[in-house]
């Protein structure tokens, strides 16, 4: 049985094949039983009879007596000539249907004679099919019947399997505020079900709790040290400093802006946890990338590498800026890191964006895993963990936003964002 079927199915199809092998069973046995007493009753009857015509008629000379549906034949009788339609019977019972009728014939063979003593039978015949006949309708109206109440049963088992199923599919509530499933069932198989799936939505309800407050405490938490930071390098960039010493400050000074914006950014992934509404916003997608676009020119430039924001079509719509801008910062550092020679492109479309860059590319065996955390690429550079690509992708989820990545003819990547 095919085990991709509904289980409703399947419990209707066993239930059936059940009933099909017992009824069919019961049936055969009946047709069974009533050929053997048939052949067993009327053989020793018919034999009694001829013991009686052979010892009390025949051997006294007189003719034989018989009722008006028994005929007695002989080999070598004058007058009871075997017929041509019963040559060639054994010895014993036999039951024979021609276009002449039905007959049981017992035959007797001697050293002189063989006598055959033949008994019209078509009334018992005709009751016997009828019998056979009730037993066939008894046969197709139980397999019916099991169809039947088969589907009636399955439908009364599966129903509380199917109850849990679209509530335990109404996941997003389950995660919140809906209560356990396991009291609204009995202590059976389907309960200790529930329980489980209980069990498991609470462990996983934990562990999303555990997630938010961490990174809502993080993101926090690091606000204080960041304004200390940003606080410290104002006051050194009022100090009279070397050309090195102000290009570390520019770094310093760039990199608490982007610490700063990766809190703002994890701050609202973490406030916007339980629901599933993408976050609006104000920013039009030419805003953002023209931001983007000041920012990490001149480290492209810094690299030697050639960098180029086109506008291929003018896009529409606005949207969220923190989370945008991060999703195309990232792509930008991920196009930064990975590519020494050549140029990155920052091409906006008219229903989102992509980055192309010519550098090494990802293989094609990995282009499914880019996108997880913790994976970098095989000639990973930076210092990077490998969770750039893995907040794109988690931003654009949470922003119905799609994000793919492919390697382009002439080499290197292209990392494709639809804002639609």
């Amino acid at each position: 049985m095919n085990a991709k079927q509904p289980l409703v199915r399947r419990i209707v199809i066993a239930f059936t094949l059940m009933t099909l092998i017992v009824s069919g069973a019961f049936s055969l046995g009946i047709v069974a039983i009533v050929h053997f007493i048939e052949e067993h009753l009327v053989s020793q009857e018919m034999n009694e009879e001829l013991d009686s015509i052979l010892q009390k008629d025949l051997a006294k000379g007189l003719a034989p007596r018989l009722d008006l549906k028994t005929r007695l034949f002989a080999s070598h009788m004058p007058g009871y000539e075997i017929p041509q339609s019963f040559i060639g019977l054994d010895e014993g019972f036999n039951e024979l249907v021609n276009d002449k009728g039905a007959f049981y014939v017992f035959i007797r063979d001697t050293p002189q004679q063989r006598y055959l003593l033949v008994q019209e039978q078509a009334e018992f015949e005709a009751r016997e099919n009828a019998l056979f006949a009730v037993v066939f309708a008894g046969f197709v109206l139980s397999v019916l019947a099991a169809w039947l109440l088969g589907w009636l049963m399955a439908r009364t088992i599966i129903a509380p399997l199917t109850r849990l199923a679209r509530q335990v599919r109404h996941r997003d509530q389950l995660l919140t505020l809906a209560p356990n499933l396991a009291p609204d069932y009995p202590d059976d198989e389907v309960g200790h079900l529930a329980a489980a799936f209980d069990e498991t939505l609470g462990q996983l309800r934990n562990s999303l709790e555990r997630e938010r407050l961490f990174t809502s405490d993080v993101s926090h938490e690091l606000r204080t040290p960041l304004m200390v930071i940003a606080s410290s390098a104002e006051l050194l960039e009022a100090a009279p400093l070397e050309e090195r010493q102000n290009r570390q400050l520019n770094r310093i000074k760039r990199a608490t802006n982007e610490i700063n914006e990766l809190v703002e950014t994890f701050l609202l992934l973490a406030r916007a946890n339980n629901t599933a509404q993408p976050l609006a916003g104000g920013a039009s997608l030419a805003q953002v990338a023209d931001e983007q676009a000041r920012r990490w020119g001149s480290r492209f430039t810094e690299k030697q590498l050639h960098f180029e924001l086109v506008t291929e079509t003018p896009a529409a719509g606005v949207f969220h800026a923190g989370l945008l801008a991060t999703v195309m910062s990232n792509l930008l550092r991920n196009a930064l890191h990975y590519t020494e020679h050549g140029g990155v492109r920052l091409v906006l479309e008219a229903d989102g964006f992509r980055v192309e860059d010519s550098g090494q590319g990802v293989p094609s065996d990995q282009q499914d895993s880019i996108f997880q955390p913790f994976v970098r690429g095989a000639q990973a550079r930076g210092e990077g963990l490998g969770l750039g690509l893995s907040l794109v992708k988690r931003i654009c989820a949470h922003q119905h936003w799609q994000v793919r990545m492919y390697s382009l003819p002439a080499g290197g990547s292209c990392f494709a964002v639809k804002l639609g």
